[in-house]
């Protein structure tokens, strides 16, 4: 069963603007399905295919003969003799919507677009399943705690679900884990084999790993330490590498769509700030797989619930800038050094959303004490703030701040 995706009007958007369309994003996160629903009345090339790759990479231009645009090529990386053959059929011919590349491994795809077919392609960035997919909801609004978000997801019926969230959380996103009910030990098989998958064809295709076990740990640790401060000498002293390693793997895995560095935010009012990102771990299952949590009740009686949960949050919050078009969303954390902390920072021109993260159904005042903070920045307004949490119910808690339950992402 295909879930509609809130990315689909994008890429009809850039199709209608560019050339070429490059859809980015981890493997199996629905890229070439989409695509294929959408578009299936056009040429489809998959690249992780030998024989075709081989036919791509020693003889492009007869490759394009064959398969004339528009058309899908698959995992374009995967043949990067091919780019320098694009930019050329493009710019002979200026038609739009020519061209629709995919790839998991963003940083070789964009250097090469950067290098071929800048100023040609749109790019677009995509994630898995969001809650609105899963849920049918219309609303492809870009999150920010603002009234008119709230009044538009409301207005289309979303209900809190305590169960239903904890068990998407520990499920994951992945949508061929949503196309029929599965239990754990198909979670597992599937986790299992995506993690072997990636390893083998990714990860052996980008790095030269000669310890496997090494990097395993390292993903490991990656996973644990989703929703914290960026630490690569933890990094590496739990997988045994030196930190110049742990930086290259990192960025690997970054590229891939598997984890996201936050920003702080930072501004030249104050040296106060600090200027270490923040790491998220972008699908939750995948996590709760790599750290041994096989069922959603040893996941919120963990002691990592409320990372996990942290990182469910941002990610549907990315989601929701990614899905409209938005590659490089204004999203920021902030912490200073006297330890004010506001978990995510929405900047929108002037203002500044300020949202807290909790597990919690009851949030205090105190939990909001921080937002405060933002009144010192120059230029700058705060806006409305939230405690998105586990409540059942929108409330207030304090003046321009509410109780915003998670289903209302």
């Amino acid at each position: 069963m295909y879930i509609s995706r809130h990315i689909e009007p994008v890429v009809a958007r850039i199709a209608n603007r560019k050339p070429v369309v490059v859809l980015t994003g981890a493997r199996q996160v629905g890229k070439s399905t989409m695509l294929k629903q959408v578009y299936g009345d056009i040429n489809y090339v998959a690249l992780n295919r030998p024989l075709v790759r081989q036919s791509a990479k020693e003889n492009p231009s007869l490759f394009f003969e064959m398969h004339r645009p528009p058309v899908i090529v698959d995992e374009i990386q995967k043949a990067a003799e091919m780019f320098d053959y694009i930019k050329d059929i493009v710019d002979e011919d200026k038609a739009k919507g020519q061209f629709y590349l995919t790839g998991s491994q963003s940083m070789k795809l964009m250097k090469n677009v950067s290098d071929s077919l800048a100023g040609r392609a749109g790019i677009i960035r995509m994630l898995g399943l969001s809650m609105r997919e899963l849920d049918g909801l219309a609303c492809r609004a870009p999150f920010k705690p603002a009234p008119e978000h709230l009044q538009a997801m409301l207005k289309e019926g979303s209900t809190f679900d305590y169960h239903k969230i904890v068990e998407r959380i520990h499920k994951g996103f992945f949508p061929e884990l949503h196309e029929t009910p599965s239990d754990l030990h198909n979670w597992a098989d599937y986790y299992s084999s995506y993690f072997q998958t990636y390893i083998e064809k990714d990860i052996k295709e980008s790095l030269n790993i000669k310890d496997e076990s090494a990097f395993i740990k390292f993903v490991k640790a990656t996973a644990s330490l989703t929703g914290s401060l960026l630490n690569y000498a933890t990094l590496a002293e739990i997988c045994g590498k030196d930190v110049k390693t742990v930086k290259d793997w990192l960025s690997v895995l970054e590229s891939s769509g598997l984890v996201y560095l936050l920003q702080p935010y930072y501004n030249n009012f104050s040296k106060r700030l600090t200027k270490t990102p923040k790491l998220y771990f972008l699908d939750t299952g995948l996590a709760c797989w790599l750290m041994g949590w096989n069922t959603s009740e040893q996941l919120t009686n963990g002691a990592m619930w409320g990372h996990i949960f942290e990182s469910f949050v941002f990610a549907e919050v990315l989601k929701s800038y990614y899905n409209d078009g938005i590659v490089q969303p204004p999203l920021y954390f902030y912490r200073d050094k006297d330890k004010n902390e506001i978990d995510l920072l929405i900047e929108d021109g002037e203002t500044l959303y300020p949202v807290e993260i909790k597990t919690t159904s009851d949030p205090t005042k105190a939990m909001v004490k921080a937002f405060t903070c933002l009144d010192r920045i120059p230029m700058k307004t705060r806006g409305a703030g939230a405690v998105v949490c586990l409540a059942k119910d929108v409330l207030p808690l304090v003046a321009d701040v509410q109780i915003w339950p998670a289903n209302l992402i």
